[in-house]
């Protein structure tokens, strides 16, 4: 995770970075249209999760709600910060090698 932030200093992300995790990675750094680019034509769930976020960020929480269900995940009622965090911390600990 640290490794992950510590790389939202740089002009892109990782090259080997999946869609959901680079499109968090643009999130973090303020790029939305970036993010959800990357998102919108996945059909993985983790994509769907991510995709969520982003609506909810937008303030399209009916959007984000139908994107949640997609994914497989309850709605977020928390603060954006901690759900990316936890999203971030699931995506990367599910990717370890």
């Amino acid at each position: 995770m640290a490794d992950f932030k510590a790389s939202l200093s740089g002009a892109a992300p990782a090259p080997n970075l999946d869609a959901p995790l680079a499109a968090l990675w643009w999130a973090a750094k303020g790029q939305w249209d970036e993010a959800h680019k990357i998102v919108q034509g996945e059909s993985s769930q983790d994509a769907g999760w991510v995709h969520a976020y982003l609506h909810r960020v937008e303030g399209d929480l009916g959007n984000a709600g139908y994107w949640y269900r997609q994914a497989g995940k309850p709605v977020a009622t928390g603060s954006l910060e901690t759900e990316w965090d936890r999203m971030a911390s699931a995506l990367l600990w599910d990717r370890r090698a």
